[in-house]
């Protein structure tokens, strides 16, 4: 990791139980902060107890939203160039990496307990850092987002996680297309393990249905069901 990491701010709810043996990482969506996932978790803890919560805030002011946050810059929202989207991508993935070490540390959680889920921007970071862990989280959840740099997966993958998409066919900012796309990319990697569902009638979001699915997801692949 570099030494130049942001220290990621999370959102953060206890284990209903009072005992933590897993963890859910929210990564929020372009323009958008931590406080917008980590309602979620409300839902969510009474299936999985034992689950700490957590939704960190992306890195920088988002240039296209001057009042929320963004993991790295859009050229079409925001002017920036191909060069500083790649490279903001690239650092905030580092950010995300040390955020999840020092949470697996803190917490004393093995990768096996953590699950990343994603939303829109917040999905293609999980997409894209979970792969490159030497360890295997278990699972990673992605709502309406894509798979950035499809054709470099097979050869930086370290590891394989279980994978959801969820997409809603009415979702005018990042098209449905992208879910196929990506579960035809990732196959195509080697991965095993790739879910789909698709929300019908939803635009860009997150409806109950597909919150539904991933619950089960997440518990199956968590153990806890």
């Amino acid at each position: 990791m570099p030494k130049d990491t942001r220290a990621l701010r999370a959102e953060r709810v206890e284990p209903a139980s009072g005992e933590t043996r897993s963890a859910v990482i929210f990564l929020h969506g372009y323009g958008a902060n931590g406080r917008d996932l980590i309602g979620l978790a409300e839902p969510l803890a009474e299936y999985m107890p034992d689950t700490l919560f957590l939704s960190p805030d992306a890195p920088e002011e988002c240039i296209g939203a001057p009042m929320g946050l963004q993991w790295f810059p859009i050229p079409w929202i925001d002017g920036s160039s191909e060069e500083s989207a790649l490279n903001g991508m690239l650092r905030a993935v580092d950010d995300l990496q040390t955020f999840l070490d020092g949470v697996m540390v803190d917490e004393d959680l093995l990768p096996e307990q953590v699950v990343l889920f994603g939303f829109s921007q917040g999905s293609m970071m999980a997409l894209h850092a979970a792969p490159r862990r030497e360890d295997p989280v278990a699972a990673v959840v992605a709502f309406s987002g894509r798979l950035l740099e499809p054709e470099l997966l097979a050869d930086e993958a370290l590891c394989r996680p279980p994978v959801l998409l969820v997409h809603g066919d009415k979702d005018d900012v990042i098209p449905i297309q992208a879910l196929p796309e990506a579960a035809r990319a990732l196959e195509a990697a080697g991965w095993t393990e790739v879910y789909a569902h698709v929300m019908k009638g939803t635009p860009h979001g997150i409806a109950p249905d597909g919150l539904g699915v991933a619950l089960a997801f997440m518990r199956d692949r968590l153990g806890l069901s």
